[in-house]
Order: structure tokens, then sequence, then C-alpha cells
């Protein structure tokens, strides 16, 4: 289950790798618009099926990728999760579950489009993301 922990701030963003080279006013606004997530162990962060509404950018532990029940890869800290499913309007194309204590900074929709929007930073970030995953997902299909 998701847990509210304090508010994010840029001095906790600061050591993620995802943000690193941001500046106090990109930091600022990823503070502003991101809320901080503790999860347990076990604990299904993105169901594949389900429509996306957030996506994540771990910030401590690790999470297991799945694709229909296949284990894909572990993401720690550092990778954003999620995405995908925010960009391209359609369903989750893999689970994400808590490998461990999970500490996440989440993006609603309207949020992620913000930040997409205020942070020329994040927008190059996530653009490199997708064509990433893109690529891994066609060698996987193949």
């Amino acid at each position: 289950m998701f847990s509210n922990n304090d508010k994010v701030t840029t001095e906790w963003l600061r050591g993620v790798s995802f943000f690193a080279g941001f500046s106090d006013g990109e930091l600022e606004a990823v503070s502003k618009l991101g809320e901080r997530r503790s999860l347990e162990t076990g604990t299904v962060v993105i169901e594949q099926g389900r429509v996306g509404d957030a996506c994540y950018v771990v910030v401590s532990g690790t999470a297991v990728v799945s694709i229909r029940g296949e284990y894909v890869t572990t993401v720690g800290p550092g990778t954003m999760i999620g995405e995908m499913a925010l960009v391209e309007h359609r369903p989750r194309n893999a689970t994400v579950v808590a490998d461990g204590p999970l500490e996440l900074v989440s993006f609603g929709t309207d949020e992620f489009r913000k930040l997409l929007a205020r942070s020329p930073n994040t927008q190059e970030r996530v653009t490199n993301l997708l064509i990433r995953r893109l690529n891994e997902n066609e060698h996987r299909d193949s």
C-alpha cells in the first residue's frame, strides 16, 4: 500500500541521479509537483493492463519489472517508471512490484505534463528513456 511521507524537498531530490544537473529552479518545480511515497516489500506499484494515472522516480530501494508474469528487469534509484502509459495514453505494459522498502517521487498525469512543460531536463531525459525502452521492447518481442 502507498503511504505519504514528508513533502518532497529539493535537498531530497538533489541526491537522485535522474535529477542530476537540474537547476535549483527545476528542482523546486519537481518538489512542488511531486509527492513522496513509501512502499512496503511486495507492494504493486504498477499493474500491467491498468490505465496509467501516475509515473514514479525511484529514490531508494528496488522494484521488479515483469511482463505477463515473466521477469524483465530490476530497477533501482534514479529510474523513472510508468511514464510510457502517460505519454502514450494506453494501459500499462508491465507490472512493477517493490522488491523491498521503496521510496518514490510520484507524479500524477497533470503534474507529469506540467513537469515536462516546465523542465527541459526532464523532457530530454524522458524522451531518451522512452526511446531506450521502445528499443528494448522491440528486441524483447523479436
